[in-house]
C-alpha cells in the first residue's frame, strides 16, 4: 500500500474499505485503482452518518438500473453490480427481502465499486436533491382480532363505547366495506404508509368465511392492502399446515378450491417470531420483515403469546413450541441494528386490560404490559391483540396501543424519522373509530356478494326462533343467558348416547351474541338463521362425554382462576341446568369454590363419586388451561358444537333467555 493511498484511507476509509478489502478498488471497469490527489478533496466529507453519505447510500439503495447507469453515469457493470447486490435471496428485485445499503463499507463490499463510481454518486446526490436526507414522516395503520368479520358484527360486537353510559354512549362499527373506506382515507394522507395487523385475522370467523376456510377473509385483506401481520393464537385452529396455506395458497386439501378459482394466498407478510418447529428449532414463517421510506428503515417483529397451547386445540399446535415473548423481541433488537436498523415496531398477540376509553390509556392491567416493561429500550412501538381491548398508550415514551377487535377500530402511528440516524424523532397515535357512515368499498362489497351467494343455502335457512335477546356478556357470578343456553344444549344433545348428567361451556368458545332483531337473510325478526348460530360457535368442535369424580369437577372449577404471566385470568365455565355451586372472590386460587354449595339436581355432589359429564373437544383436552379434563376416562364423542345448538333452538322454539341463578359469588 502506497503513502498516499494511506492516507486516502484514513481520510475516506469507511467507504474505501482499507487493508485487505482493498482488492475491490481494482475491480472497477476503467478504473485502475491508483487514487487521485482530487479524490481527497471529493471524498473526505463522506464519512457514516453524514448528509453526504446519506444521500449515496440511498441513491445506491434505491435507483433504478437506468438512473445509476445514465443519470448517475455509472459504468454499466458497476451500475448492474449494485442492483444484483440489492436482490434478496429469491434474486429478485422489489420484493420484500431486497437489500439496502446499511453503511458505506457495504456498498464499497460490491464487486467493480470503486473511487470511480464513488465520485459519480457524490456528484449525483450533490446536483440533485431527491435523495437528499433529512427526516420522513412514516404512517402505520393498525387493527387486530379481526376474525373474518367482513359484514358488520352485531349486537355489543359491533359498537365502540365513547362515553361513561355505554347503553347510549356508543357508536356502530367495522365491517369490511367500511374499514377498507377508512384505510384509503388514512392512506390518502401520507404516501409512507404501511398496514398491519396484530394477529387473529382469521381464525373464529362467521359462516361467510368459515365455509370456505377462511379464504373469503385473506383475500379481502388482500384488496385492503395489508402489508404485514403478526400470527395470532387463531390462525393455528386448523393447524401450522393450514396457515401455511393461507400465506402461500393452493386449494384446501380435502375440499379443494370451493369458489371454482385457484385460491392464491396472502398477499401480505405473515410474521411468526416465537413459533418454531420442535422438530428443527426454526421458526415457521419468518420473524420480522423491513420498510424502508426514503432512507428511514422500520422493522415490524411480528409475534403470538406464548400461552397459544393452552388457548388451541392439541392438534392445531402439535410440533411446534412457542418462544417467551420478551426474551424472543429483545434477541431479535441486535440482529435489527446489525443491518442498520433503529426504529422498531412490535406487532404482538397479547394484550392487558385498561378502564378507560377506546383511546385512553386507564387502569392498564395483564399480560401484555408485563411484556412492555421487559423490553428493550431500542423498541419503539407495541401494537397489541388478543384481548380485544381498545387503549392507546404511551408509557415512558413508548406508544403500546390496541384497536378492540373486528374491525371497528384503526390504530394511526405516526412516526418522525431522521433519515442521518435512523432514530425517532417524533411519534403519535390516535385510535380512530371504523364508522359505518362512510361509503362502502366497492371491491369489498363485491367479494362479500360473490361468497354470500355461494354461502346462502347454508347461511340463511332459518333454524329457530326466540323471544329476546341471549347475550355473551356475563353477570357479576360468571353467568350469562346465552352460555346458559349452549350448555344447556350440549347437555341435551349427549343426555340419552353419553349419559351426561351436566355440560359445560368455555366463554372464549361463545363468539357473539344472538340478537332477537338482527336480519341477516331476509328472515323475520326473532329468527335465527343457522348462518348466526354459526357465528356463536365457530369452531365446529365435537361434543366429548367423560367420566369424572366430584373432586376433580371441584378442581375443574378452581381451574377458572389461573395466573398468566403473573396476572389473575378467569374463565368462567357456563354451566348446565340443574347443576350449581357458589364462589368467594376473596378467597386465594386453589379455594374459591365452596364444595358444600355444589349440586347436581338439588343433591350435593360427592368427592369420590363418579359423574358423566360434557364439553367440547377443545376443553376436553385441557383447552383454557382446564388440566384435570385430560384425565376424564370413557370418552365418547359426540356431534358438531353448532349443531347441538341449533337442535336444541329449533326444539324450544319460540325460546326465551333463561333466569340467571346457577352460579352463585359470594
Amino acid at each position: 500500500m502506497t503513502k498516499r493511498f494511506m492516507v486516502a484511507c484514513m481520510v475516506a476509509g469507511a467507504f474505501l474499505g482499507c487493508g485487505e478489502s482493498t482488492v475491490a478498488l481494482g475491480g472497477e471497469e476503467q478504473d485502475d485503482g491508483s487514487f487521485l490527489e482530487s479524490d481527497l478533496a471529493e471524498l473526505s466529507s463522506v464519512r457514516d452518518g453524514t448528509p453526504a453519505a446519506c444521500a449515496v447510500l440511498r441513491l445506491a439503495s434505491e435507483a433504478s438500473l437506468d438512473v445509476l447507469d445514465n443519470a448517475a453515469a455509472l459504468t454499466s457493470t458497476s451500475a448492474k453490480a449494485i442492483i444484483d447486490a440489492r436482490k434478496g435471496p429469491d434474486r429478485v428485485l422489489g420484493t420484500d427481502d431486497d437489500t439496502w445499503f446499511k453503511d458505506l463499507r457495504a456498498l464499497d463490499a460490491v464487486k467493480y465499486v470503486g473511487p470511480s463510481t464513488m465520485r459519480r454518486l457524490l456528484a449525483y446526490t450533490t446536483s440533485n436533491s431527491a435523495y437528499a436526507c433529512g427526516s420522513v414522516n412514516v404512517q402505520v395503520l393498525a387493527f387486530n382480532d379481526f376474525h373474518g368479520n367482513l359484514k358488520p358484527p352485531s349486537g355489543s360486537s359491533g359498537k365502540i363505547t365513547t362515553g361513561p353510559v355505554p347503553a347510549t354512549d356508543f357508536v356502530e362499527a367495522g365491517g369490511a366495506e367500511y374499514l377498507a373506506t377508512h384505510l384509503k382515507a388514512l392512506e390518502a394522507t401520507n404516501p409512507n404508509t404501511v398496514v398491519v395487523a396484530a394477529g387473529d385475522v382469521i381464525g373464529a370467523t362467521p359462516l361467510l368465511s368459515a365455509l370456505f376456510h377462511d379464504e373469503p377473509t385473506i383475500e379481502s385483506m388482500n384488496l385492503m392492502g395489508l402489508d404485514v401481520a403478526a400470527v395470532g393464537n387463531h390462525e393455528f385452529d386448523e393447524g401450522a399446515a393450514e396457515l401455511l396455506r393461507m400465506q402461500h395458497g393452493g386449494c384446501h386439501p380435502t375440499d379443494g378450491c370451493q369458489d371454482g378459482t385457484p385460491f392464491e394466498g396472502a398477499k401480505f407478510r405473515y410474521l411468526a417470531a416465537n413459533v418454531t418447529k420442535t422438530a428443527t428449532g426454526k421458526t415457521i414463517l419468518p420473524s420480522y420483515t423491513i420498510k424502508r421510506f426514503g432512507g428511514a428503515k422500520v422493522a415490524f417483529i411480528g409475534l403470538t403469546l406464548e400461552g397459544t397451547p393452552l388457548v388451541t386445540t392439541a392438534s392445531g399446535v402439535a410440533g411446534l413450541e412457542f418462544g417467551d415473548e420478551a426474551d424472543t423481541i429483545n434477541e431479535l433488537v441486535p440482529v435489527l441494528k446489525g443491518k442498520g436498523v433503529e426504529t422498531i415496531v412490535v406487532l404482538i398477540h397479547e394484550g392487558g386490560a385498561t378502564t378507560g376509553l377506546y383511546n385512553e390509556c386507564a387502569g392498564i392491567s395483564g399480560a401484555l404490559f408485563n411484556i412492555v416493561s421487559a423490553l428493550d429500550p431500542e423498541v419503539d412501538a407495541v401494537i397489541a391483540g388478543h384481548t380485544n381491548a381498545a387503549h392507546n398508550c404511551n408509557l415512558n415514551g413508548r406508544i403500546v396501543t390496541s384497536a378492540a377487535a373486528f374491525g371497528r377500530i384503526v390504530t394511526d402511528l405516526d412516526l418522525t424519522i431522521d433519515e442521518l440516524t435512523g432514530e425517532v424523532k417524533t411519534m403519535q397515535s390516535n385510535n380512530v373509530i371504523v364508522t359505518r357512515t362512510v361509503a362502502k368499498d366497492a371491491d369489498q362489497t363485491a367479494l362479500i356478494s360473490r361468497y354470500e351467494g355461494l354461502a346462502a343455502p347454508f347461511a340463511n335457512r332459518v333454524v329457530a326462533t326466540i323471544t329476546g335477546d341471549l347475550v355473551k356478556a356475563p353477570a357479576a357470578s360468571g353467568e350469562s343467558t346465552l352460555g346458559d343456553v349452549i350448555a344447556d344444549a350440549q347437555l341435551e344433545a349427549t343426555r340419552a348416547s353419553g349419559n351426561a348428567v351436566a355440560a359445560f361451556m368455555n366463554p372464549g368458545g361463545i363468539r357473539t351474541d344472538l340478537i332477537a332483531s338482527q336480519i341477516s337473510g331476509g328472515e323475520l325478526v326473532g329468527q335465527v338463521t343457522y348462518g348466526e348460530a354459526f357465528a356463536v360457535q365457530p369452531f365446529s368442535n365435537n361434543l366429548v362425554t367423560l367420566t369424572v369424580t366430584g373432586a376433580q369437577l371441584k378442581t375443574m372449577l378452581e381451574q377458572q382462576w389461573q395466573l398468566v404471566g403473573g396476572v389473575e385470568k378467569a374463565n368462567m365455565l357456563q354451566v348446565s341446568s340443574g347443576f350449581s355451586y357458589a364462589w368467594d372472590s376473596t378467597k386465594p386460587l386453589g379455594d374459591r369454590v365452596d364444595a358444600a354449595s355444589l349440586t347436581l339436581n338439588g343433591a350435593p355432589v360427592q368427592a369420590t363419586q363418579f359423574y358423566r359429564i360434557t364439553v367440547n373437544s377443545f376443553l376436553a383436552d385441557g383447552g383454557d388451561g382446564f388440566a384435570v379434563l385430560k384425565s376424564g376416562t370413557d370418552r365418547l364423542g359426540g356431534a358438531i358444537d353448532v349443531d347441538a345448538l341449533s337442535t336444541y333452538l329449533a326444539a324450544r322454539s319460540p325460546l326465551a333467555p333463561p333466569t340467571l341463578g346457577r352460579i352463585t359469588r359470594r
